[in-house]
């Protein structure tokens, strides 16, 4: 479900922004329109829809768009044209105090800068935003000492800001979106002022509250890294427009362009893709019902020396070895149950690529990718894990 849609966004900065918006539907370049009209490009002809409880991030390089888009869908900024749809209510056409109401219930934001005040303590900082909605005093401040305590500054509370490091500042910062529980969180460079340590954590810190309030998070960013670790889907931008919109795996491995290709180059792939980006169907397996000529059979056609178990709902029992299917026929065992490996790795389908190279190495069988309730999705090699590193734009060949 979606709970933010834009559709056919634009934005022109300049009095003669109609005219402007005219040319460009008619194919006229940036350029062109700035020299002809004296007014700029902000946003062009950009659509796209955020799911409840996604984090989704926009990024591109500085003049991209990103910031002006994300301020046209609370209307910081007035779009020129188009809509942009909260809950399917389209806050381009509300009056000011609807606009007021959705902004107060709805909406938080977090800026680049933690525009703090110097003169409140921290408590009445995060307070603030109830303090402009009227709650009475004492529901405020039991609100915001809550929300403190999520972010991890409750003993902070009757401090100034200029005693709290910048890091401390932008938790703050987003306690005080938090305060009035929004269901959605506008995140503007939320952390590019920060050092690069403190940057990290915060970002550790935002998937840890993620997890535990599930908010509809869309976050700007110039941070490639930053936007792939962060973020469900990305969208890269260029010049007001949006170039491709896709999963950070997906992005990675299947750029839309040279430009997008060119963007995601050096990032290390091993940081970014998962179990399920690498691994093979599960297409080789044997069922617990199987006996062990059968196993036997079965390895020798696809020239492997070991295969999956799983039960007849594809629930994973284990792993055959073809030595140990061998020896059950010398014993005339008619089932695998005295020789399936219950004990070999198994990880989930969201693991990190990068926890999985050490495991790889240090196992003697493959790993089988398991969902929770440990179906078997997939195998994995180590001819799969390489492959998927240096996949770009296509599938990569496995044998």
């Amino acid at each position: 479900m979606s709970k933010v849609s834009v559709r056919n966004l634009y934005k022109i900065f300049g009095e003669h922004s109609n005219r402007a918006l005219k040319m460009l539907q008619e194919g006229k370049s940036k350029e062109e329109i700035l020299q002809t009209t004296k007014s700029t490009v902000g946003i062009q002809n950009v659509s796209f829809d955020v799911n409840a409880g996604e984090t989704f991030v926009m990024m591109g390089l500085s003049g991209s768009g990103k910031s002006t888009l994300l301020r046209c869908i609370n209307r910081l900024i007035e779009p020129t044209s188009g809509q942009v749809l909260i809950d399917d209510e389209d806050i381009t056409s509300v009056n000011e105090a609807t606009l007021r109401q959705i902004r107060r219930v709805k909406l938080g934001m977090v800026f680049q800068r933690f525009a703090l005040f110097p003169h409140r303590t921290v408590l009445d900082n995060v307070a603030y935003g109830l303090e402009v909605q009227g709650m009475e005093k004492d529901e405020r401040i039991a609100k915001a000492t809550q929300v403190l305590e999520v972010v991890g500054l409750k003993e902070w509370e009757n401090s100034m800001p200029d005693q709290l490091s910048g890091g401390m500042q932008q938790r703050v910062g987003l306690a005080r979106a938090l305060a009035s529980d929004p269901d959605i969180l506008l995140m503007d460079e939320a952390f590019s002022a920060l050092d690069p340590l403190i940057r990290k954590g915060m970002q550790d810190e935002l998937l840890s509250l993620q997890a535990t309030l599930n908010k509809t998070i869309i976050f700007v960013t110039h941070d490639l890294d930053e936007a792939l670790k962060i973020g469900d889907r990305i969208a890269l931008m260029k010049d007001g427009a949006i170039i491709q919109i896709g999963t950070p795996e997906g992005i990675l491995t299947n750029p839309a362009d040279e430009y997008v290709a060119k963007f995601v180059e050096d990032v290390d792939m091993s940081k970014v893709l998962t179990a399920e980006g690498v691994m093979k169907r599960p297409d080789t397996v044997v069922t617990t019902k199987d006996g062990p000529r059968h196993a036997l059979r079965r390895m020798k056609e696809n020239g492997i020396s070991s295969i999956f178990v799983v039960t007849k709902d594809r629930r994973l029992a284990g792993l055959v070895l073809a030595d140990d299917a061998l020896t059950a026929i010398e014993e005339n065992k008619e089932t695998l149950d005295d020789f399936i490996l219950k004990d070999t790795p198994k990880v989930p389908p969201e693991f990190p690529l990068s926890d999985l190279i050490p495991l790889i190495a240090d196992s003697r069988y493959p790993i089988a990718v398991v969902n929770e309730q440990e179906k078997l999705m997939g195998v994995i090699v180590r001819g799969s894990v390489l492959a998927g590193m240096v996949r770009r734009g296509g599938e990569a060949d496995d044998s």
